[in-house]
Order: C-alpha cells, then structure tokens, then sequence
C-alpha cells in the first residue's frame, strides 16, 4: 500500500484514535490526500477544530519518509487495518487500532490464540499453573497473547517458547522501550520466533494510560482469555471486561479461598468463567481438540535413521549428558555431537544447559523395534 507511511506519520499525532483515522479516510479517501489538506477540508471531513489545528501543527515536524526510515532501521513493519495480516479478530472489535506496529511475522496460525494473562505478584502456584498451561497449549498450535509484564504474562511467553510454540507480546509503548526493562532478552527471542504488537509508534513511552487499552488487544485478537492468579483490583481484571465487552471466552484457573492472588479468579469462576484444570478444557470449549489432534499427527517426527534411533533410546525425560550418551551408544563423539544438533534441530530433544539433553517429543510406539 503507497499510503502506508502516511497512516504512519498520522498515528505520531496526539488523540487521533480509530473515530478520527475513519473519518479522514471516509472523506479523503486515502491518507496521503488527508496529509496536505488545510483546516477547512478537516472540519468539513468532521473533525473538531481543536483537532484539526492539532493536526495541522504537528504534521509540520513529521516527515512520513522519515518514519517508515526509522521504522525500517528498528526492524519494525507497520500494518493497517487493511493489511491483508492485520489480526481479523481484531477488526472486530468496537474500536480497533488504525494501525499496529509489528516486529516478527502474524501467521494465519495466530488466529489460533488464546491470551494468558494474571496477576504480576504471582505466587509459586501461579506460576506453575500458568507455565504448565501455556506450554500444553503452544504444544498443541495455540498462540499464547499477553502482555510481557511481570508475573502471570512472562511465565506465559517464556512457557510457549520452551515448547516452540508461538507467542504474541502486545507492548504498552512503542516497541523500541520495553516495559520492564528487566525483560528485554524475553522480548528479543519473542521477536526472533513469534510477533512483537504496539498501537503506539517508536519512541513511546508506556504511561500507566497505555496499559489498560494495551489489554484491549490482548483480549480483541484472541479466542479467549485464560486468567491465572488476579487480586480483587488486579489488572487482568480489565483484560476480561474487555474481553466480555469483545464477546471472547474467559477462562479461569481456581485458587485457594484463603489466597488474595485468587480471589478475583475465584469470584469470576462463580459469575459464569470457565473453570480450568486442564488445557483440554479450553481446547474444548473453543472446539479446537480436533484442530489440535490434526497438528499433533502432523507434528510427529521420528528418527530418520539408526544412528538417530540409537541415540534417541538413550535419551528420556532426565537430562543426560552428551558423555554418558556417547558411552552407551558407544559411537565417536562426533558423531553423537553431530547428530544430537540435528535433532534438536527437528525438536525431538533438546539441551537443557551444560550438554545435557532430554526427550522433547515421543515417537510413535515400535520404531525401531
């Protein structure tokens, strides 16, 4: 699309949200049009007059080529709501983003999402829950949403990325500032195998503001939302109004009556949420079992050959060492060296540090035999 560094540029004025971007391109026709119109075809498009002077002021220190250069040295796409990879569901919603700011590749897979999102003071249980929760259900081609805050969110991601799967990190600022700080490694490999999403251009900083319509995209893109661990004024709780609001599911995972992190979960368990045990549940509920079952079939993968067999019989759930594997397969460490990289290559196993390996995935029952 031509027009797209001028959807950019006009996203870099204040208070010009989807109301606004629709009334411009209903009247324009094109954004490039909007971009060197005057005060009077503003108004005339329907736009206030405070907003059209602030327009007017603050397009002269925007360069559009300037922005789609920034955005290209930052790695960063920028899509319109018209981008054949804009999230569908989000078009849905009542008030979708005119453009999102996109670092990674949104696959059709994605539509396959189910957002997890909880408290950022999580307790032991919480993460656990949330770990093991968003690990089945990458495993089994869910893309897990959130929000890359403390807690509940990054449990989420690391989880899914353990399991290869997809992750999507929805930013409360532009994607150059990471928020907290202390996760910019997640967001990096976040970056590198699944998608990085803001509404906000580069430079943005996150402003408490930002966060509770951050969570408008993290419900709005997805099937549902999974809550784990969420206090009474917890702000997961936004995550599942909005989510109500966007008609999606919402899932919740019981805590003990004597934990404050539950109590929100809890009360929205005996209002009408799903209650959660299981990945299952949720994979049933949003009649994706069978969707699951198909990947799985077509996700299994077996050792190609003897030496890979041998190797792979030696192999289980407790890590060993490359030493030990050599020793009992009894074959040259370049050779086990070798043929351990190509595995975990194919996601059968995979180093758990220091050259120890474990068993990722389960071959079908007799091979080899």
């Amino acid at each position: 699309m031509t027009d797209i560094k001028y959807w950019a540029a006009f996203s870099c004025i204040p208070n010009l949200g989807t109301v606004r971007f629709r009334l411009l391109e209903r009247y324009f026709g094109s954004l490039e049009q909007a971009w060197i119109a005057g005060l009077g075809e503003f108004k005339a498009a329907g736009l206030d007059d405070k907003t059209a002077r602030a327009i007017i002021s603050h397009r002269a220190g925007i360069s559009p080529d300037g922005e789609m250069e920034k955005l290209e040295r930052a790695g960063v796409k920028v899509l319109n709501w018209h981008h054949q990879t804009y999230p569908p569901r989000l078009k849905e919603i009542h008030d979708p983003p005119p453009i999102l700011y996109v670092r990674g590749e949104i696959l059709p897979e994605d539509e396959r999402s189910v957002a997890v999102v909880g408290t950022r003071k999580a307790t032991a249980y919480g993460r656990e829950a949330a770990s093991n929760l968003a690990h089945d259900l990458a495993r089994n081609g869910i893309t897990i949403v959130s929000g890359l805050a403390r807690g509940i969110d990054s449990v989420a991601h690391r989880a899914a990325l353990d399991a290869r799967g997809r992750t999507i990190a929805v930013f409360g600022s532009g994607l150059d500032i990471v928020y907290p700080p202390e996760h910019s490694k997640l967001a990096h490999e976040i970056g590198e195998s699944g998608v990085l999403v803001s509404e906000y251009p580069l430079g943005t900083r996150p402003k408490a503001d930002h966060f509770p319509l951050r969570n408008r995209l993290i419900s709005g893109m997805t099937l549902g939302t999974l809550v784990v661990e969420a206090g009474e004024t917890s702000g997961a709780l936004l995550t599942v109004r909005w989510a109500l609001e966007q008609d999606r599911e919402v899932f919740c995972v019981p805590g003990s009556i004597f934990s404050p992190a539950s109590r929100g979960t809890n009360a929205l368990i005996q209002q009408g949420a799903k209650l959660v045990l299981d990945y299952k549940d949720i994979l049933e509920e949003l009649n994706l079992t069978v969707v699951a079952h198909q990947i799985e079939m077509r996700g299994i993968i077996q050792p190609q050959d003897d030496t890979e067999s041998l190797l792979f019989n030696h192999i289980t759930h407790e890590p060993i060492h490359i030493d030990d594997i050599r020793r009992q397969s009894q074959l040259p460490i370049t050779v086990v060296s070798s043929t351990l990289a190509m595995m975990e290559l194919k996601g059968l196993i995979k180093q758990v540090g220091s050259m120890h390996y474990i068993r990722v995935r389960e071959v079908v029952a007799g091979y080899g035999s």
